[in-house]
């Protein structure tokens, strides 16, 4: 089954009176359980086509199917809920209250949905779950600032799948991060991608995209390629990166 589908998909921004096309007619398809990277030069829409993907920008055309749902014939509430409710969303700045625990940042966007106590109780529960299988029970009660950038990006991703999300979009979820951090998220990335959670990325490092299943390489406004690698596995790594890299050389990277 399609987890996303873009049929026609444009964007265009209107700066100084003039029209810059951002995206351009772009097709796509990604399955359910899929993970998949798009990469691309510097203003290629990379960034543009996730965010217009995932109804956190509107399209200026073309349609944008989420399992089979139309979301360009939805309100924004309804749009609004979707993200809430069914979409997990990681950026590469770890976006979280200064003034709340680790823990509490994790569970809010549960807490904005949920219905009573008895929810709530689940909620805390399967916050406790997710932060013992990402490494960072230890620092629940922690503020922001008293974790590392691989923890901080860790809840991160705990917070984005709290609502046990269809799909997670995650931005340059490495960008801020060393090698180590870099790593560790990934493996979590690919940890949950295993059991089931389809994941459409944006990224510039060819390490970070050789993880992902199938890549797409985006090229002013539209989708000129796409390779795919298959499931990730550990022993091929070297092998994996060493072909898209010949591929993206190709490609004029």
């Amino acid at each position: 089954m399609n987890a996303l589908k873009a049929k026609d998909l444009c964007k265009t921004y209107i700066v100084n009176k003039r029209q810059n096309n951002v995206l351009r007619n772009v097709n796509l398809e990604i399955e359910e359980g899929e993970m998949v990277g798009v990469m691309g030069p510097s203003g290629s829409g990379k960034t543009t086509l996730l965010y217009t993907i995932s109804g956190m920008d509107t399209a200026t055309a073309g349609e944008i199917q989420f399992f089979g749902e139309e979301m360009t014939k939805l309100s924004a509430n309804q749009v609004s809920d979707m993200r809430l409710k069914r979409m997990g969303f990681v950026f590469q700045q770890m976006y979280m209250l200064k003034n709340l625990s680790i823990y509490d940042n994790i569970v809010l966007p549960a807490y904005q949905s949920a219905s009573g106590k008895a929810q709530r109780r689940e909620i805390n529960e399967r916050a406790k779950v997710l932060m013992a299988k990402l490494g960072i029970s230890e620092v629940a009660d922690n503020d922001i600032s008293e974790v590392s950038g691989g923890q901080l990006q860790r809840a991160c991703i705990a917070r984005s799948m709290i609502n046990n999300p269809k799909i997670i979009f995650a931005d340059e979820p490495t960008g801020a991060l060393n090698k180590q951090n870099s790593r560790e998220v990934m493996k979590e990335l690919n940890k949950l991608n295993e059991e089931g959670t389809t994941i459409m990325m944006v990224t510039h490092d060819v390490k970070v995209a050789s993880r992902c299943e199938r890549v797409f390489y985006i090229e002013d406004g539209n989708i000129r390629d796409e390779m795919h690698l298959g499931k990730y596995m550990e022993d091929m790594a070297r092998e994996r990166d060493r072909e898209l890299n010949n591929w993206l050389m190709k490609l004029g990277w």
